[in-house]
């Protein structure tokens, strides 16, 4: 008989389990490596559930896509980033033929006019970060307007553009008879080369209408249109009350066996939201989303940590931190996993560096492209930087005689310049300011192309604009770089100008080619090179330094010291802000003044207060 019973129940379970799904969305829907999914994203098997469906959501080999209307292009989505019951709603496509052009810089990318549908029965879309490029023949024989970059390099056309362009700026006078085109962007478009700030990989916002918000936010509902195309907010309630009448008339036929295995189905679904609840790792997270918005980036689980790395097969390095391991995504881009060492910490730093980093889109800034943060388990997984850290190439010790890997003069000053512009970017062009609290030659990574990259913000700290003042203790950094505010409170606040120290004290060292503290000391104040280096700069002698082989090199040096002992000024206030340090570096350096000596002394570890002042 209890076999009876048995296959009744099943059969109970087996019908009933459709009505379940089809009575109401759920609150969240999986979709492979962009993680759980919510209205106004749905997958294309549960089409009902929002009106963004996601193709491939339960393949894990596919790439995910989405189209932006019907019988549209298909476009592979990279990430969504949305908040619980918030209306803050963006996801990243990649247009394949546009990256494909802007990877091979052809002009071709230029004769695109990039637009998206504006409305939806429901919500609005629109690029969040775009510019406007102006594509000039050159038989118009256009005067370039003031205040605008001009591209000369495509055959056919010059390009026009500059970092902010308004529907009525006067600049739009003058190119009145060019081609004015829409463009995705990553960065500020304020480079020489546009393919450096151009992108196929487009971010969307999703505003949607007040009445959708309402229904789905504030009374549970499904936004849908009725019968004659006007909106409707559908009611989860009342096909709760059907689905309970159906389960009513299916407990009599079947019987108390049935119900009981429908009340264990229940029960074990209730566990789990319960288990969910209260997982820690859980909490954290969405404690930090509340607080400062969705990670705009990709969560893995650790088994798929395993498998991209192939096992942990290579091991590219290992550190206090953790080890790195080469890996490879489904795509076919190869990544660096780096795998955390276990710690006693609850999740919130390794968030914190998540947000920090994922946040920031920069030619010079590492790109993060997932993270996994499993129970105990945490990783990040990096762009791979093929010519790995700068330090294996200044220092002696890390490169004795290895000519091939050397760099030259221009490198190095290319290098500097460009780590620069990272930090800049960090201060000034993110929505949220980051000060970074590491900078050192270990966390400057180098591409196939030797361009720096930033990485490591372990230590960083988000600092809202709307704040004026964060409070940190203890001391952040690595000795040899902390800047003089951090050890003790009487040299003056910390801030941006923290960082602008670390750096001035790692251009130094690219100069030396050697660390700027003492192996046998153990004070970060006991430093040698820098007050060398000094008193050849005040006297105008010669620097003598092994990769000067010319007059160009000298001026180059020259430079780089001149910017660095201002960078290293014990009064941040005297240090000049990083946007100021890129125009002294691209200044002639006849035209730089000497700063004054610098003068260190121990400092004593105290409670010290960050500053957020505007740059």
């Amino acid at each position: 008989m209890s076999g009876v019973y048995e296959f009744v129940s099943l059969l109970l379970f087996c019908h009933l389990m459709p009505l379940l799904l089809a009575a109401a969305c759920p609150p969240l829907l999986s979709c492979g490596d962009l993680g759980n999914i919510s209205f106004p994203f749905t997958t294309t098997e549960r089409p009902d559930c929002g009106f963004l469906p996601i193709r491939n959501c339960e393949d894990p080999l596919k790439f995910k896509m989405i189209q932006l209307q019907n019988n549209g292009e298909w476009f592979r989505v990279v990430l969504v980033a949305q908040l619980r019951n918030s209306s803050i709603i963006t996801f990243q496509i990649r247009d394949k033929h546009l990256y494909d052009l802007l990877q091979n810089e052809s002009c071709e990318a230029f004769r695109y006019n990039y637009t998206i549908p504006p409305f939806f029965h429901f919500a609005a879309l629109r690029i969040q970060y775009h510019t406007s490029l102006f594509r000039c023949k050159r038989s118009l024989h256009v005067s370039p307007p003031t205040g605008m970059l001009n591209y000369t390099k495509c055959p056919d056309y010059d390009l026009y553009y500059k970092h902010i362009i308004t529907a009525d700026d006067v600049s739009r006078s003058s190119l009145a008879a060019c081609t004015e085109v829409q463009l995705p962007i990553k960065d500020v478009p304020d480079a020489i080369n546009p393919f450096t700030f151009v992108t196929a990989d487009i971010t969307i916002r999703v505003d949607l209408t007040d009445e959708c918000a309402d229904c789905n936010y504030r009374h549970g509902g499904q936004c849908k249109l009725d019968s004659t195309e006007k909106f409707s907010c559908a009611s989860v309630v009342k096909k709760g009350l059907s689905l309970k009448a159906k389960l009513g008339i299916a407990s009599v036929v079947v019987g108390a066996a049935g119900v009981a295995v429908l009340l264990m189905v229940l029960a074990c679904c209730f566990r789990k939201n319960l288990f969910r609840r209260e997982n820690p790792t859980h909490r954290i997270i969405e404690g930090f989303l509340k607080e400062h918005g969705p990670l705009p980036t990709a969560r893995y689980s650790y088994s798929e940590v395993k498998k991209l790395t192939n096992s942990f097969r290579k091991q590219l390095g290992q550190g206090g931190f953790g080890s790195v391991y080469k890996g490879q995504l489904h795509d076919g881009r190869a990544v660096a996993v780096k795998i955390l060492n276990k710690s006693g910490g609850n999740g919130e730093e390794f968030i914190n560096e998540v947000a920090s980093i994922s946040r920031t889109s920069h030619v010079n800034i590492v790109r993060l492209l997932g993270f996994c943060l499993d129970s105990s388990k945490r990783a990040l997984i990096y762009e791979f930087m093929p010519n790995g850290s700068l330090d294996r190439f200044i220092y002696e010790e890390k490169n004795p005689l290895q000519v091939a890997h050397q760099l030259d003069c221009k490198q190095l000053y290319d290098i500097a310049i460009g780590i620069a512009r990272g930090l800049e970017y960090l201060h000034r062009g993110c929505n949220t300011r980051i000060l970074h609290f590491d900078i050192k030659p270990h966390n400057i990574l180098l591409d196939e192309d030797f361009c720096p990259k930033i990485s490591d913000f372990g230590l960083a700290k988000l600092c809202p604009r709307k704040e004026s003042a964060v409070s940190i203790f203890g001391v952040r950094g690595t000795a040899g770089y902390i800047a003089p505010e951090i050890f003790s409170r009487n040299f003056g606040a910390v801030s941006h100008k923290s960082d602008v120290y670390s750096y001035g004290m790692m251009v130094l060292e690219m100069v030396g080619m050697k660390t700027n503290i003492k192996a046998e000391v153990s004070r970060s104040s006991e430093i040698y090179f820098p007050q060398w280096i000094y008193n050849c700069i005040e006297s105008d002698q010669e620097l003598g330094l092994q990769n000067i082989r010319n007059e160009s090199d000298d001026k180059m040096v020259r430079k780089m010291i001149i910017v660095g002992l201002w960078c290293i000024q014990t009064n941040p206030s005297t240090r000049p802000a990083i946007s100021k340090v890129v125009e002294m570096l691209d200044s002639e350096v006849e035209l730089l003044q000497i700063p004054p000596k610098p003068c260190l002394s121990s400092y004593s570890t105290s409670p010290v207060h960050l500053s957020c002042e505007t740059l």
